[in-house]
């Protein structure tokens, strides 16, 4: 018999490197329909160290990625492991864990997250689902975005999410009652590097970017990249950056100021562009770009005709981690937790990977 309510922790970790997200949840399930309460939400930021390691590890070959798999795993435990002792929680069903994303080519038929070997759930002693993405494109998915079948389950009070994380996704019902999502174009992984070049870890509510002048030659290739033009199911990862968006800064030499003011200017458009919904359409906006008050000025100027919902910080900052929670109930549940309309995949099904202290299950 499936149980109607779940205490469980729910882990992301972005490509923006901020930290590790961590949620303690409960979810319920009354009456055919899923609710939730964040209890506790924290983000565990990642020391420069580890900044440098996840974000060069693209660059590391198959033995080198194992040793840093290994090593992430276990600086995942304590960090878990610490969580639970500063929030004193003594009721966990399971965590629910993301890992981080090191490389993503569903067009190559792979994806890479580190951080979801058998071991951790030994580390922190509670069960562990992970693991979400590989499935997914093995079976012919992008293996992204895995977030819409919480956005339909938990907010369907809203025509649209849209979250502004490392990059932007949008996620949405359409006519024939499909969920649809895909990737509109990179957001912090580009704000936050220009923003470092300031010597600040982000750009606090956008100023440095109001500051900036844009560049119409640079905006003008970057909207003119090709994966604009590309229909969904799409996904982005931080092979897109380098290969597509790297050269074009080089192309175009700026200072900080100038690249952000140009970055947000291009992340407007594509967001207004890439979203194609009935006017006075009720969007939600989640992830780290929801507090920069000048990028919210310019998609609000560019989608005029939409409704953009900014809720209390603590779901702006962990609705990603609190979906990845329900993600993994649903697995547990053995019930859909992917949607094929979303990702390409042949068939919806139920991602994921499920370890037991010492006895893995599949």
């Amino acid at each position: 018999m499936k149980n109607s309510q779940y205490r469980v922790i729910g882990i992301m970790s972005g490509t923006s490197l901020d930290g590790v997200d961590l949620v303690y949840v409960t979810l319920s399930f009354n009456q055919g329909k899923w609710s939730f309460e964040i209890e506790q939400g924290q983000t565990m930021p990642y020391t420069e160290t580890w900044r440098k390691k996840l974000k060069t590890a693209i660059t590391l070959n198959k033995v080198e990625l194992d040793v840093l798999d290994e090593q992430y795993t276990v600086h995942l435990a304590e960090v878990i492991t610490a969580f639970i002792q500063e929030h004193a929680l003594e009721s966990v069903d399971f965590v629910c864990s993301h890992g981080h994303t090191i490389l993503h080519r569903p067009d190559l038929g792979y994806t890479v997250q580190i951080g979801n070997l058998p071991i951790l759930a030994d580390l922190i002693q509670h069960k562990v689902v992970c693991d979400f993405r590989v499935q997914d494109v093995l079976l012919g998915g992008q293996g992204a975005p895995l977030v819409p079948i919480g956005d339909r389950l938990l907010f369907s009070e809203y025509d649209a999410c849209l979250n502004l994380g490392g990059f932007a996704n949008v996620s949405y019902e359409n006519k024939l009652n499909y969920r649809l999502a895909y990737d509109l174009c990179p957001v912090n992984v580009l704000l936050n590097e220009q923003a470092q070049r300031c010597g600040f870890l982000y750009d606090d509510e956008g100023k440095l970017a109001q500051a900036g002048t844009i560049s119409s030659p640079l905006l003008e290739a970057l909207n003119g990249l090709d994966y604009y033009a590309k229909t969904a199911p799409k996904s982005l990862g931080v092979e897109f950056v380098a290969s597509h968006i790297q050269p074009l800064i080089a192309l175009y030499p700026q200072t900080a100021e100038d690249y952000l003011a140009t970055f947000v200017e291009h992340i407007a458009q594509q967001i207004a562009q890439g979203i194609q919904l009935p006017e006075q359409a009720r969007i939600l906006v989640t992830g780290g770009g929801a507090f920069n008050h000048y990028l919210m000025e310019r998609i609000r100027y560019h989608a005029a005709s939409y409704q953009f919902d900014i809720p209390q910080p603590v779901l702006i900052n962990y609705k990603e981690a609190l979906i990845f929670a329900l993600l993994g109930v649903l697995k547990v549940r053995d019930e859909v937790n992917t949607l094929a309309s979303v990702t390409g995949a042949q068939y919806d099904h139920s991602a994921g990977i499920i370890y037991d202290i010492f006895d893995p299950v599949w």
